[in-house]
């Protein structure tokens, strides 16, 4: 068959990206930057058995997806900061409940109400933290208007595959961004479904420990019993109050995803493959920004390379030490006051790389420009470039 090439805005390739990976559920609420995804899914659900609903406000969004999920439907909503800043108290209900849903932040300037129609990065650590309690999250980051279509593919199969909630993690610029994007046919694509049971009724657990973390999960109206709540439980979903089924259950939700974090995160690089001594690290629209500043950085003679994780949660730590394991000074370039950066001094050794800060948090992209003029400071402070 044929491919498709379209030209296509971000939050567009994200609303194809989510019906060719099977979501039929979107509960939302219009918010800049992200309406376009919610007013895609509204045309386009229904012509293919979908559902749409516009909730009242984000908290009933992202509980409105939660009760399709365990009813058995891939669902997913979108938002921006503020709204994002609503749904945590359900999305940590997602992950106790171990509830497969799919969240899209498209970021904007904050906090409040902040900057509705510019860019920002500063959900980094949102994303990662955003709810309380111990939970490890997804959060993938693409670079280009055909990775948000594949990255929501991606984004749906992991939140089925681990039983979780996945953050797809866009900006403003990424979202409203025309590209050429080639659609995939579907036989090229993998599309993952949650474990369902195979036991009998009267031996299911809702919430089994198993060998991989993830349970079986049958879906309301299946004909298996079982309780959900919000509170700590055992593998029937009861409450609990014995510490040692607390600790199992909250590093079921810890290990099913740190042991995974080398296949959930990867990364592409530029210019790393003559181990250069300086290297810039930074994702979404920023990434596009830095991989120019290589192109020019080599044409004056400068041996710098680029970097970019497509997830920021988790990190894949062991990888990103091998691939710095030259460098000595690591420009973070990013969209805020300094997010990323202070998560890259958590795994980083700073004897051995020295991390420079590179942020810009008025609402504008870093340039190329202001990319490469900070490595020239680098070289002017005796640095070997």
């Amino acid at each position: 068959m044929k491919r498709v090439v379209k030209l296509l805005q971000g939050n567009e390739a994200c609303v194809e990206g989510a019906l060719m990976a099977g979501v039929r559920f979107f509960g939302g609420y219009p918010i800049t930057p992200s309406t376009e995804i919610a007013e895609g899914m509204a045309r386009r659900l229904p012509t293919i058995g979908g559902r749409f609903i516009q909730m009242e406000d984000e908290i009933g969004s992202i509980a409105s997806i939660i009760g399709a999920s365990c009813a058995g439907v891939k669902s997913m909503t979108a938002t921006s900061g503020p709204g994002f800043s609503l749904m945590q108290e359900n999305i940590g209900y997602a992950y106790i409940t171990e509830t497969p849903t799919v969240i899209v932040n498209v970021q904007r300037g904050g906090p409040s109400t902040g900057l509705p129609t510019k860019v920002s990065q500063s959900d980094t650590m949102q994303a990662g933290h955003g709810t309380h309690g111990d939970y490890y999250a997804i959060a993938l980051v693409p670079s280009s208007v055909q990775e948000v279509l594949h990255f929501t593919i991606k984004a749906v199969n992991l939140s089925e595959r681990f039983r979780t909630p996945v953050i797809l993690l866009l900006d403003e610029v990424m979202a409203h961004m025309r590209e050429k994007v080639d659609i995939p046919n579907p036989d090229e694509i993998e599309i993952v479904e949650r474990k369902r049971p195979t036991v009998p009724p009267d031996w299911y657990k809702h919430f089994a420990l198993t060998a991989t973390g993830v349970s079986a999960m049958a879906s309301f109206g299946d004909g298996y019993r079982y309780n959900i709540t919000g509170l700590i439980h055992d593998e029937l979903g009861f409450p609990t109050a014995e510490p040692s089924e607390i600790v199992a259950m909250l590093d079921k939700l810890k290990q099913k995803i740190v042991k995974h974090a080398e296949s959930i995160c990867e990364f592409e690089t530029n210019g790393m493959e003559d181990d250069p001594k300086v290297a810039i690290l930074s994702y979404g629209i920023v990434a596009r920004a830095a991989k120019q500043a290589v192109i020019i950085a080599r044409e004056h003679r400068l041996k710098v390379g680029a970097i970019r994780p497509t997830a920021i949660w988790p990190l894949a730590t062991d990888s990103l030490r091998k691939r710095l394991k030259n460098v000595r000074q690591l420009i973070v370039a990013e969209l805020n006051q300094g997010q990323l950066i202070n998560l890259m001094k958590q795994h980083i050794d700073q004897r051995h790389t020295e991390i420079i800060p590179l942020q810009r948090y008025d609402g504008e992209i870093i340039s190329p420009g202001q990319i490469f003029n900070k490595i020239k400071e680098i070289k002017h402070h005796g640095s070997e470039i």
